[in-house]
């Protein structure tokens, strides 16, 4: 396959993937200095108004719907040849299919994912769209500064719920579709959804790891689970593969919370002889650890604590988390033990902390200044501090030249941009830690009546065990 060097105004740096139907290429954007993801309708099948049509129906479907749980369109368009093209956001952290590939996950971190899935699946229920066509690899990632985003892709047999029954091709794929997509003739809604849901869990939670595609159930219709997975969340995986439709939960929302549910009430209960659930001491309910969201132009809640009731907040000098020790400036304190979304090789949080006058509020009020300073090894083996800081262009604001400036030791990324909105300045920094195992990330948003060696300062009194 020839690489194209343009696709409308995008340069094209490599192919990321091809399947049937579309193949996907890195693009950059010259103006906004980013990188985008290009899907473009497959050589082979333009001429075919019925898979041209489809592929237009998944960009009208995200376009429409425009949620961060989902992959977002920017800009549609046609090659020469007439074949249509989309310009998508980068998911650049790859798919849920790479990750099992490498290895089974820790049993609370697959828990977590699970009910991230079923957030982003019930989006598209609420929009009254059925997606039909759930698997790891329409699973993706994408970094994000308050930690990973899990998102729902290729809508590509998505459908209507209005549209989705009666003389519905067969659609989907094996392993994970639900028995009605069988049928022509069959009514396709949310339980369908719910059924590729399942057996995701399935593929996650199953004890047989080394499957590409979950394991079928038993003839009672269990599936032999990993020996950590509370039973509760058992009972939640069997209803939602139920080959009746009607044994299902109603869609994606009611599945979700059947699944916290059970976790919880796995916590709440003492584990007893037998009873399956051993899960490590500490492990939080599904869904706590990816429950952080960035609020403002760039703000982070960044820390796995704050979204709980235990954090801890620290009036000294100084704040720590893990290894990580941060000189504080006068009247700041710092909290937090852990960064949402981003896990170490343990499945536990890699290392982060929020630092302000007013840690709580720094989220959610453009007017109290902060950072945030966080540790991650996953991130050092992806990127480099240059290009992690490259991912946060902060498109609405004013950037200044990247600089790079030593303290302490470290070698920092350091971008600056002014914003007319929100916060008037927002800063992003990386670094390499020690023996260059860990990348640090800091990002500021300084006082207003800082002067401009404020972050440099920050920066110094950073230090990593």
């Amino acid at each position: 396959m020839t690489s194209p060097e343009r696709i409308g105004s995008y340069r094209i740096e490599r192919l990321l993937g091809a399947g049937s139907f579309a193949t996907v290429w890195l693009g950059h954007d010259p103006v906004l200095g980013s990188s985008v993801a290009i899907k473009v309708l497959a050589e082979n099948w333009y001429h075919d108004l019925r898979v041209r049509e489809r592929f237009l129906d998944e960009v009208r479907l995200l376009r429409g719907i425009d949620d961060e749980r989902l992959v977002r369109v920017h800009a549609v368009g046609e090659l020469a040849d007439g074949r249509p093209y989309s310009v998508m956001g980068l998911a650049d952290g790859g798919s849920l299919r790479d990750r099992l590939a490498a290895g089974p996950l820790p049993v609370p971190v697959a828990l977590d994912l699970l009910a991230e899935i079923a957030a982003g699946v019930a989006v598209l229920h609420r929009h009254g769209v059925v997606h039909r066509d759930l698997t790891p690899g329409n699973i993706l990632f994408r970094s994000h500064p308050d930690g990973e985003r899990v998102l729902v892709a290729d809508l590509g047999l998505a459908k209507a719920l209005a549209a989705a029954s009666g003389l519905t091709a067969r659609a989907g794929t094996p392993g994970y579709m639900a028995p009605e997509q069988d049928d022509p003739l069959a009514v396709v809604d949310t339980r369908a959804d719910v059924y590729g849901l399942g057996r995701l869990g399935v593929r996650l939670l199953g004890a047989d790891t080394c499957r590409d595609t979950p394991a079928p159930p038993r003839p009672d219709g269990t599936v032999r689970l990993r020996a950590e997975v509370p039973p509760p969340v058992a009972d939640v995986l069997r209803r939602a593969t139920a080959l009746r439709p009607a044994d299902r939960h109603h869609d994606a929302e009611a599945f979700r919370a059947a699944l916290r549910h059970a976790v919880a009430s796995a916590h709440r209960s003492v584990p007893g002889p037998g009873s399956g659930w051993r899960g490590p001491a500490g492990a939080r309910p599904a869904g706590r650890r990816f429950a952080a969201r960035a609020a403002g132009v760039a703000v982070l809640v960044a820390v796995g604590t704050l979204a709980g009731d235990t954090a801890t907040v620290r009036e000294a000098h100084l704040g720590t988390s893990g290894p990580i020790t941060v000189a504080l400036p006068p009247g700041w304190r710092a909290v937090g033990t852990g960064w949402a979304g981003q896990y170490g090789a343990d499945g536990n949080l890699e290392p982060a902390l929020v630092m302000s006058p007013d840690p709580r509020r720094w989220a959610a009020d453009p007017t109290v200044p902060g950072a945030f300073v966080g540790l991650s090894a996953r991130t050092a083996a992806r990127t480099t501090p240059a290009g992690f800081v490259a991912e946060r262009p902060h498109a609405a604001c004013a950037a200044a030249p990247v600089r790079r400036t030593r303290q302490a030791g470290v070698d920092w990324v350091v971008a600056r941009f002014t914003c007319d909105r929100g916060r008037p300045v927002v800063v992003e920094a990386a670094g390499l830690g020690p023996d260059r195992t860990g990348l640090i990330y800091v990002q500021v948003v300084p006082p207003a009546d800082s002067d401009a060696g404020f972050v440099d300062r920050l920066l110094a009194g950073v230090r990593v065990r």
